[in-house]
């Protein structure tokens, strides 16, 4: 990695490692289906028992935030994603989620909810991924996070057991989530019986938007889809 030792502090601040820009459907999240540009950033604090970009985790180029936006302008799409591994881990991702803002674009922010995302600019939709037991980093959940949501954000439960889909819906009554903003049950792939989850939401009448990971069903797990 390049040394940032002689750079200005705004030259670092504006620096990003990237594993990835590309152009795909949004697979989760209320954007589902949309054409969208994905701009992956390298590292995540975190280590998922079903992470499926654990590529992420490492390497990337380093890029300018300038040079970030214009590589997302040349793909002519309106909606944006920044994901990870974990964005905010890099402490410029707060730059570039305000710059694509101020260039018109539609831009949603795919984050563990480990860390602060109070910075976050408000045109910004956050998606936070409340870890359930079944992920192994549940310790890492930054409750004080739920308290910034707006309705324009949404909470996603990632459900890899029975005990996860419990545990998901007490969390659930106790922060009073659907009153803050969308919340997603999710099945991990591969792991959780789809429809079975989806029986017991609509047993329990649950208040939560059911998804399937549609890039999944479309493109298995190949990178950059």
């Amino acid at each position: 990695m390049e040394s940032t030792l002689h750079q200005s502090p705004r030259a670092v601040a504006d620096r990003l490692r990237i594993s990835e820009i590309f152009l795909s459907l949004q697979g989760e999240s209320t954007s589902m289906g949309l054409p969208t540009v994905f701009v992956r950033l390298t590292g995540c604090p975190l280590r998922c028992q079903y992470c499926d970009t654990e590529y992420a985790f490492r390497g990337g180029e380093a890029m300018q935030v300038d040079a970030i936006v214009a590589s997302v302008a040349a793909y002519q799409v309106r909606h944006v994603t920044v994901t990870g591994g974990e964005p905010l881990a890099q402490p410029a991702c707060l730059v570039l989620l305000h710059q694509l803002c101020e260039a018109g674009y539609q831009v949603s922010l795919e984050t563990s909810g480990a860390l602060d995302i109070s910075e976050v600019d408000s045109r910004v939709t956050r998606v936070v991924d409340l870890k359930t037991p079944g992920s192994g980093e549940m310790a890492k959940n930054r409750y004080q996070n739920l308290q910034h949501l707006t309705p324009r954000d949404q909470v996603k439960f990632v459900i890899c057991d029975r005990a996860d889909y419990d545990w998901a819906c007490h969390r659930l009554d106790e922060y009073h989530l659907d009153s803050r903003c969308e919340v997603l049950f999710s099945p991990v792939f591969g792991q959780q019986d789809a429809t079975l989850l989806a029986e017991w939401i609509v047993h329990d009448r649950l208040p939560v938007r059911f998804q399937i990971q549609l890039h999944k069903i479309l493109w298995g797990d190949e990178p950059g889809r």
